[in-house]
């Protein structure tokens, strides 16, 4: 079971200003990428709520807290600071891949996303893009990796790559493969 918690990080949609657009559709993409409970969206504005709600979301034990706003480059966007603060490791490859989806989907603006991905405790944290087009594209890289990510984490095994055709590295016959092996 992953249990995941969407977090809308918007000061004008917190201050009622408009309606949160990219929560509700980040929602249903986590639903649809496996998550079996998902919980809001919390729309919060940006700086210190964004630290509180990741915080938060690490005590409550959710296995993914996935962002949407606050990462470009305004001076009010202040997420992937708050978020570095409650990582304990940093997981780069995932950002770049956000960040190059967005470019090959025709968004050259996607490159200026500053968001982060990283693990804090148990929970996977991840920072999309604002846009509903953005956590389109953003759960469209998280998707196939996220039941993965959430079964290392919580100190899974690499699954064998004889059950993965396209890899080129095989188990030689008779050896074990262990954690942290490639």
């Amino acid at each position: 079971m992953i249990k995941a918690l969407a977090i809308t990080v918007s000061n004008r949609a917190a201050a009622g200003v408009y309606e949160d657009r990219s929560g509700p559709v980040l929602v249903d993409l986590l639903r649809s990428a496996g998550c079996d409970v998902v919980d809001g969206p919390l729309v919060i504005p940006d700086g210190e709520a964004v630290e509180q709600a990741l915080r938060d979301s690490v005590t409550a034990g959710y296995d993914v807290a996935v962002t949407t706003g606050g990462t470009g480059l305004t001076p009010t966007d202040l997420t992937p600071e708050m978020t570095r603060r409650v990582l304990d490791r940093e997981i780069p490859g995932i950002a770049e891949a956000l960040r190059a989806a967005g470019a090959a989907a025709g968004i050259p603006a996607a490159i200026l996303s500053r968001g982060l991905a990283g693990v804090a405790s148990r929970t996977l944290i991840v920072n999309l893009p604002g846009s509903s087009g953005g956590v389109r594209d953003g759960m469209n890289v998280l998707r196939p990796i996220l039941a993965h990510a959430v079964d290392q984490i919580r100190g899974g095994d690499h699954p064998r790559t004889d059950n993965f055709p396209h890899s080129t590295h095989k188990t030689p016959p008779g050896a074990r493969r262990t954690a942290g092996t490639a």
